[in-house]
């Protein structure tokens, strides 16, 4: 226990998501890891350029047949791990008020991704993630085959399947695993409906055998299924991709509509000498979801959704270096149709007092790192809602603050394996969202084991 009240204060002082780092790479290559990483799965620009180019660097390597039958491009990561959540306002029959502050704590494991990717000739790449949670069930995380370099030209790169949508600040290679600090908030805030506004909500019927659905449930840090066209200049100073998407988040078989979203983003960086390289960019993502589906014997017939309304999010972020320490700030703008949130009939009128919720993100993430073995890495993130699904609600309802701290230390990482000593204290602090309208904090201590081979 005096070991574990160390580690604790290093962790106060200083659910695993998955990360397409593989050292399969590095030994396909005879490069070290450090090519390609400041501290894995955290990428220098030499990795973000071997990224764009399709994991191939332009020689003789890249196609697979050159390669010693020996080579297989995969690699397992799994994180065993102690971890301490604890609720302040979990709800409970024993409690007198409904609530109490619970906390929860022991040995674990994170899920398990098995990561293969490279290239099946050359320019034509692939990803394969099956991925387990941390009781077996697997799913496919990811999934993909991109066609690069069509018409001999690095701007024209072609995406197909299921894929992390292109985002520079990437939710899959966080350097934070716990339970509240493995995600960006902003990736994945939806509005909170006040229990206290619906009671005498009454919506319009639908026809015989219809269901409404509440919520959007989407994720803009969630794998993705579609089409991804591509580009960037030669050392990916300049990045520009966008995407055509099932509106589905990510769910395969059809589940919801018909609908289509669509994904935009465009960087741009420079090189500032000793201080390193900047990059600056914007994203937007413009989606839809079905208010309504059929029902069967009242239950949701899969893929006959329909009444979709739009949602959407949009953001600019930088990624600022000041030689070991770096900086991502990122500002979210999001809103949706008040008939998601309610699942409400799109061709129904909105009673008085209902809007159309919006809010912003926050996030400043910075990284220290002391050496290519040892990252200390610090998160803020905030959310305001700038207006309330219904009028009479108050004006900080659902508002969040979110703090993360930790480090990772590297005992060796190689063209074999990897390994990483992971400490980390996250806590989310959201306002007015527990069952008695009061304000609510969740805390995770995570101390992990993670490792790649």
């Amino acid at each position: 226990m005096p070991a574990l009240v160390l580690v604790f204060v290093l962790v106060v002082l200083g659910n695993i998501e998955p990360a397409h780092a593989i050292p399969a790479f590095a030994r396909k290559y005879g490069l070290p890891c450090s090519a390609c990483h400041e501290a894995w799965p955290k990428l220098n620009n030499f990795g973000q350029v071997f990224k764009d180019n399709g994991y191939q660097l332009g020689n003789d390597r890249d196609a697979p047949i050159y390669q010693q039958p020996s080579y297989w491009p995969i690699a397992f990561r799994i994180t065993p791990n102690w971890h301490r959540e604890h609720d302040s306002a979990l709800p409970n029959d024993q409690s007198p008020t409904g609530v109490s502050g619970v906390s929860t704590q022991g040995f674990d494991l994170s899920g398990m991704d098995i990561l293969a990717g490279g290239t099946l000739h050359k320019n034509i790449t692939f990803l394969l993630v099956p991925s387990a949670d941390n009781q077996g069930s697997f799913h496919f995380e990811a999934a993909w085959v991109r066609f690069d370099n069509l018409l001999k030209s690095r701007w024209l790169n072609v995406k197909f399947g299921k894929f992390e949508l292109d985002n520079v600040i990437s939710e899959k290679r966080i350097l934070t695993l716990s339970q509240n600090g493995g995600l960006y908030q902003a990736y994945h805030y939806l509005p909170f409906v006040d229990p206290t506004q619906t009671g005498s909500l009454v919506l319009p019927a639908g026809a015989p055998g219809e269901i409404g659905v509440r919520s959007t449930a989407f994720g803009l840090g969630d794998n993705q299924l579609g089409l991804e066209v591509s580009g960037h200049s030669r050392n990916s100073y300049t990045r520009y991709s966008a995407a055509l998407l099932s509106s589905t988040d990510g769910d395969v078989g059809l589940p919801t509509s018909r609908g289509y979203d669509t994904y935009l983003t465009f960087s741009q960086a420079f090189n500032a000498g000793s201080l390193g390289l900047q990059r600056g960019g914007a994203f937007a993502y413009f989606g839809q979801s079905p208010t309504r589906f059929l029902t069967q014997s009242g239950n949701i017939v899969p893929g006959t959704g329909f009444g979709n309304r739009n949602f959407y999010r949009v953001g600019v972020y930088g990624l600022i270096y000041f030689k070991k320490l770096d900086f991502m700030p990122m500002f979210t703008h999001a809103g949706e149709d008040a008939r998601l949130t309610l699942g409400f009939p799109s061709d129904g009128i909105l009673p008085t007092g209902i809007h159309n919720p919006t809010w912003n993100g926050t996030m400043v993430e910075a990284h220290y790192t002391a050496t290519p073995q040892f990252i200390v890495v610090g998160r803020y993130e905030n959310i305001r809602v700038s207006q309330q699904l219904f009028t009479a609600s108050p004006t900080d309802l659902g508002n969040l603050n979110s703090y993360t701290i930790g480090y990772r230390y590297y005992p060796f990482m190689t063209s074999r394996a990897g390994f990483a000593i992971h400490n980390e204290y996250s806590r989310v602090r959201s306002v007015r969202t527990s069952s008695l309208a009061t304000n609510e904090t969740t805390d995770s201590v995570f101390i992990g084991m993670d490792f790649i081979f």
